[in-house]
């Protein structure tokens, strides 16, 4: 090669150095134990199954003893699970790690399960009555995991909710929501009191359990008002404020929740709602429920007054009943690429507000806030987002971006991408297609008449094009995207307004109906192949018939939210990497976590410690539950994912 040739390319390969993004930083993690779990395995005896962490070295072996008899002749240094045929109910299992050839210390203990679940029992609260003489009771509803203590194991935060709980489209007082916390013995820590002034609806009460200022102990983060009590009876606010609007009615231009009077007026009915009085967001301490900072709610119903008038709200959000403007979403993004920060979104019909806050050093303080309607703001970035939101690093500069509906918020609050797909009640994101570099947005949409038809969509996460859609003429509700099919590449996905199954390139599997299923999945049997989880059920896409086999049925146990048929938790919380089902009882005495009885040759660092799947886990309780995805491809045919970048936190005194 000449002298200029050489020189050329050098520069040219300077160039693609420059293009490429910076080494990330690592993020701040979770210091977690092994997670070590014991119960019946599918074919007999004991399945032991332990967590393999994102720190570890690529080499860490193991070495597993059962009533301080070592089980392996060599140390085990493929997946982190394993069969003990002659092991029963009972039995104490113990793990080591095995580094360079030499064994550390005890670094797990556990007893064999008799059954395929941990039982975690609950305190449930006491029924009440409305203003207007309603009764209503407590059901145990959606809940989230963090680790609260700062010992190394995840606990459980439930939400309670009220039988009387509303769609924001409906009038009617609501009890209170409330929240607790429980260690995975079923010991309960606190219990949180959002009172009377936070209405109780799947599109209220949207909380996040994370450890936001790295002392090595998840907080909670919620909306609050006037009376909300904390874990130790702390009452917030005024304790004697009641902002619930009483049985009236207002005009409205609206149709939704509207009703016509004989005289052709459409009236809104407000009786329970909650238009008016502060706002505030908390930060809770996970030990103690305690109330670390409140600072108020962004973006406000109104920011000149905290009592709009009814056009006031029409103006800004769309309507003067709080349907539009009370429509709230949630979330935990690593908006600097090192630390996470607090995301509250208000609206998403018309006005669309996303907030973002840091907690660090016991203060909350605002990073930035994202309105649609404002100036510089271009259009279309209204009116686009769903019923959840997600989070990802869009475009691989280390940083999160928020994928809210159809339009994306970079990380320092501006305004990256819009569809302009419109609105709609299901979303995916993660690696779908290995084909293509970076990730990609699935989801349905309910306004055909706005989008030219599209029922559902696969969207490019970095630039928002639209790869391939789907046609409808009607309001799309349903949609996932998981890898059920191995002679496929990549996640086939579904809706609700066909019955085709579609490869991730959009191209329909001949022959073959979707599964009835379309609500969530999970990582179950130990292949790479997701199942397909729905009210109690777990079943098992059977590609070659073309139909659904029944895995699993929880019984006694039930799904949460009506048809959404969501669980409380589905998650990677506890042994290696496959995820965990919690359901609650039907009498909401209890919860069970059930584990997976099938080994798996698979060895993977926990979920957890992936980025994209621990926000997943973080939104899962967000309005229209989703399940979470992963940043890499995790499906059949997948390669060894990177090992994730992170630093682990240590616990502070």
């Amino acid at each position: 090669m000449s002298k200029r040739l050489r020189k050329a390319a050098m520069l040219a390969s300077a160039a693609s150095l420059l293009a490429l993004p910076a080494l990330a930083a690592p993020r701040q993690a979770e210091r977690l134990d092994r997670g070590l779990v014991a119960a019946p395995a599918i074919d007999g005896g004991v399945l032991v199954s332990w967590r393999l962490k994102g720190d570890d070295a690529g080499t860490l072996a193991f070495n597993l003893y059962r009533d301080g008899q070592k089980l392996n002749a060599k140390p085990l240094n493929g997946a982190t699970n394993f069969v003990d045929k002659a092991g029963t109910p009972g039995a104490r299992y113990s793990l080591k790690a095995v580094s360079k050839g030499k064994e550390g210390p005890l670094e797990g203990e556990t007893g064999a399960l008799k059954d395929d679940f941990l039982t975690i029992p609950l305190q449930k609260p006491a029924g009440g009555v409305t203003p207007d003489g309603q009764a209503y009771e407590y059901t145990a509803n959606d809940a989230s995991v963090g680790d609260l203590d700062g010992d190394g194991r995840y606990e459980i935060v439930l939400k309670w909710d009220p039988t009387n709980s509303k769609d924001n489209a409906f009038a009617g007082y609501t009890g209170p929501v409330l929240l607790d916390a429980y260690t995975l013995d079923g010991k309960r820590l606190w219990r949180i009191d959002l009172g009377r002034n936070i209405r109780a609806g799947a599109h209220y009460t949207q909380f996040q359990v994370f450890d936001y200022d790295g002392d090595g102990r998840a907080e909670i983060a919620v909306r609050t008002s006037d009376g909300t009590v904390d874990g130790t009876g702390k009452v917030l606010g005024d304790p004697n404020a009641d902002w619930r609007e009483g049985p009236e009615e207002r005009p409205t231009n609206d149709k939704t929740g509207a009703e016509i009077k004989p005289d052709g007026t459409k009236v809104a009915r407000l009786t329970g709602r909650i238009l008016k009085g502060p706002e505030f967001l908390t930060v809770f301490d996970g030990r103690t429920g305690a109330a670390l900072d409140s600072v108020r709610f962004a973006a406000p119903r109104d920011p000149t007054t905290d009592a709009p008038t009814a056009e006031q709200m029409t103006k800004l959000w769309g309507d003067g009943y709080a349907n539009r403007s009370d429509r709230f979403l949630a979330g935990t993004a690593y908006l600097d690429g090192q630390r996470p920060s607090i995301v509250m979104g208000r609206g998403y019909y018309a006005r669309t507000t996303v907030s973002a806050w840091d907690f660090r050093n016991g203060k909350i303080v605002q990073r930035w806030v994202f309105d649609s309607a404002a100036p510089g703001v271009p259009e279309g970035f209204g009116g686009q987002g769903n019923h959840q939101l997600s989070v990802g690093d869009l475009d691989g500069d280390g940083r999160d971006e928020i994928v809210y509906g159809s339009m994306a918020i970079d990380d320092n609050g501006k305004p990256l991408w819009t569809a302009k797909l419109y609105h709609g009640d299901a979303l995916h994101l993660g690696d779908l297609d290995p084909t293509r570099p970076g990730l990609e947005r699935f989801g349905v949409n309910e306004s055909p008449k706005a989008n030219g038809g599209i029922g559902s969509a696969m969207v490019d996460a970095r630039t928002g094009k639209v790869l391939w859609t789907t046609p409808t003429q009607s309001d799309t509700g349903r949609g996932v995207a998981f890898d059920i099919d191995p002679r496929f590449p990549g996640a086939e996905a579904w809706a609700s307004n066909s019955d085709v199954l579609y490869t991730v390139k959009g191209k329909p599997i001949d022959g073959v109906k979707h599964p009835r299923q379309t609500n969530f999945g999970i990582w179950w049997d130990g292949d790479d192949l997701r199942e397909l989880l729905d009210k109690n059920q777990i079943s098992k896409w059977d590609w070659t018939q073309g139909q659904t086999k029944l895995l699993f049925t929880a019984e006694g146990m039930l799904s949460n939210n009506g048809t959404k048929a969501t669980p409380t938790l589905s998650a990677d919380i506890l042994g290696d990497w496959r995820e965990e089902l919690i359901l609650r009882a039907e009498d909401n005495s209890f919860l069970r976590i059930y584990v997976t009885p099938y080994p798996t040759e698979r060895r993977l660092v926990t979920l957890m410690h992936d980025p994209i799947y621990r926000a997943g886990i973080a939104w899962q309780n967000t309005a229209y539950n989703q399940p979470p995805h992963t940043s890499f491809y995790l499906g059949d045919g997948m390669k060894p994912p990177k090992r994730p970048s992170i630093a682990v936190v240590k616990v502070k005194p």
